[in-house]
């Protein structure tokens, strides 16, 4: 996992956007991301990660509802030899959301 640490969501869906060789990830269900996501974010949920197969060559930052399958999304994106970062959970983002 990385050791990227930030302040809040808002400023780590900012680092994602200015890292080219980024992905920002969103770990819901489809029902979830359907419902309102973070513009420019990917769904891959936790359920199916293990068969997530993409080129990130920079940091995956991932995000939840809450925080809690995002810490464990990372935790098995970086045993999947990706460097990724917990972001928390989209319940504490105050950008705008896309649907």
């Amino acid at each position: 996992m990385s050791d990227l640490r930030f302040d809040s969501i808002d400023a780590a869906v900012e680092a994602s956007r200015s890292d080219p060789d980024g992905m920002l990830l969103d770990v819901r269900t489809a029902e979830e991301y359907a419902s309102g996501h973070i513009p420019g974010s990917v769904n891959a949920p936790l359920e199916t990660l293990s068969r997530f197969d993409a080129d990130v060559p920079g940091t995956i930052y991932v995000y939840c509802r809450s925080g809690s399958r995002s810490a464990r999304a990372a935790a098995l994106l970086a045993q999947m030899d990706y460097e990724a970062v917990n972001i928390g959970g989209i319940i504490d983002y105050r950008g705008e959301l896309e649907r």
